[in-house]
């Protein structure tokens, strides 16, 4: 029995990084372009679990910093990552590892999934644009905690929202057919 969860996990894991994949490739046009690796990120985390989605966001992260290009336009390396958009990335984990912490310590409901959902989304936005803020202001000069905001962030808020939405959807109604057998 253990060795059949293990194999799932394994196989969940594996779909995730896949998943996370084909959405950060995935550009929606819009007033600023944005892709769908957030998407990807609740998706993940609602379907296969705190645990198992966090380990898919490390290995992700890791398959990009080593080459593979898994990061948005097919990118890839430590450069995209120490980047001045890397920090959105690596964000991501903070948002995994709220999500199994509370998946821990509570049992989860629709409110309080979204809820932990959108702290980690917070937090992603929060660790993202201090990064961005470093980076850039060791790169081309200061910038101001507004103009990165207005730049990194607040673009990305309502479509980030409506992809949380979309998500929890999605899994509202996938979630229970993963439990078939």
């Amino acid at each position: 029995m253990k060795k059949d969860k293990y194999v799932h996990d394994m196989t969940y894991i594996a779909m995730s990084v896949t998943i996370m994949a084909i959405c950060s490739w995935i550009k929606i046009p819009f007033v600023i372009p944005f892709t769908l690796q957030t998407f990807a990120v609740f998706i993940i985390l609602m379907l296969f679990g705190g645990k198992n989605g966090t380990i898919s966001i490390l290995i992700y992260i890791l398959m990009g910093a080593i080459g593979v290009p898994v990061f948005s336009g097919f990118t890839a390396g430590f450069g995209v990552l120490l980047g001045t958009t890397g920090g959105y990335i690596v964000g991501f984990i903070l948002t995994g590892v709220l999500y199994w912490v509370f998946e821990k310590l509570f049992p989860l409901n629709n409110f309080l999934t979204i809820a932990i959902l959108l702290v980690g989304l917070i937090l992603c936005y929060t660790f993202g644009t201090v990064w961005f803020i470093l980076v850039y202001t060791k790169t081309n000069g200061s910038v101001g905690i507004m103009t990165a905001l207005t730049w990194c962030v607040f673009p990305f808020i309502v479509p980030d929202l409506v992809k949380l939405f979309l998500a929890k959807i999605i899994c509202s109604r996938v979630k229970p057919l993963m439990k078939l057998r």
